[in-house]
């Protein structure tokens, strides 16, 4: 059954326990792809799920491959080594099984890569927010990785939240990020920091928003005709920051009807 297999673990980064950065080499090439889009990993039902899962009762055909979307976190020019960024799911049918993979495990990755999420679609002259809790920080990374030297004439901001300081994965490379490059700004915000093992913001992302965070200390003005606002990751922050952005004119992006507040639903 291994045969539905195409890919390769390649690297598998623990961030902590329930936090992973998985690497995967495809068998195939696949096409270039819009940052900011997803595919889908997938393992057969019969691969054994992580010790650190809660077991529960499952009931799966053999021979099933069971798959879930994934936003790819590497750059758009990577068409055969892809990475992803997932949180463990420990009731879940797949993360508990992918978070259980090795290096030179295989796995099964979708010939297609899809979304609209997409972060290079912006006017060229607009500011761009990007805005994430927990794993919803993966689409940002493949742009930043793609984008970030073209766009040096706008500014580019990331807030991303968090519970605590070990929840923060590319925490490294996004501060490499904002000591080089002078238009990008990088603010995380935890929930659950302690004094003494976190100097940084704390809170709610609407409250900074609420506060002037973006004004004071970046100059991105929270406008929909200057900034354009992508959202992704917790559905109760993506909410609340939509209802902020509302008050200042901020319409939801679709195909049909343009507006500057991009969400990519969970």
């Amino acid at each position: 059954m291994e045969s539905k297999y195409n890919s390769t673990v390649i690297a598998k980064i623990l961030i902590n326990p329930d936090l992973m950065i998985l690497r995967v080499k495809t068998d195939e090439p696949r096409d270039m792809f819009e940052a900011g889009q997803f595919t889908a990993l997938g393992l057969l039902a019969s691969e054994p799920r992580s010790q650190n899962s809660v077991m529960l009762p499952e009931v799966l055909r053999e021979g099933m491959i069971i798959k879930r979307p994934y936003s790819i976190a590497s750059a758009n020019h990577e068409t055969q080594n892809f990475e992803f960024y997932i949180s463990h799911v420990k009731s879940g049918q797949l993360t508990p099984r992918l978070f259980n993979l090795s290096q030179g495990s295989r796995l099964w990755v979708d010939n297609k890569i899809l979304g609209v999420f997409k972060l290079n679609e912006t006017p060229k002259d607009m500011n761009i927010v990007m805005i994430a809790t927990g794993t919803g920080l993966a689409p940002y990374i493949s742009f930043l990785r793609s984008h970030i030297k073209d766009n040096q004439g706008i500014k580019l901001v990331v807030i991303h939240g968090a519970s605590y300081p070990w929840d923060l994965g590319y925490y490294g490379e996004l501060k490499l990020m904002d000591s080089l490059f002078s238009n990008f700004y990088y603010y995380p915000t935890l929930l659950e920091a302690q004094p003494e093992n976190w100097t940084g913001l704390t809170g709610m992302i609407e409250e900074h928003l609420a506060n002037g965070l973006l004004e004071k200390e970046s100059g991105v003005e929270v406008n929909p005709e200057k900034t354009h606002f992508f959202l992704c990751g917790n559905p109760k922050m993506v909410e609340s920051v939509s209802s902020y952005l509302e008050r200042f004119g901020y319409t939801k992006h679709t195909r049909k009807n343009p507006g500057a507040m991009h969400i990519e639903e969970y």
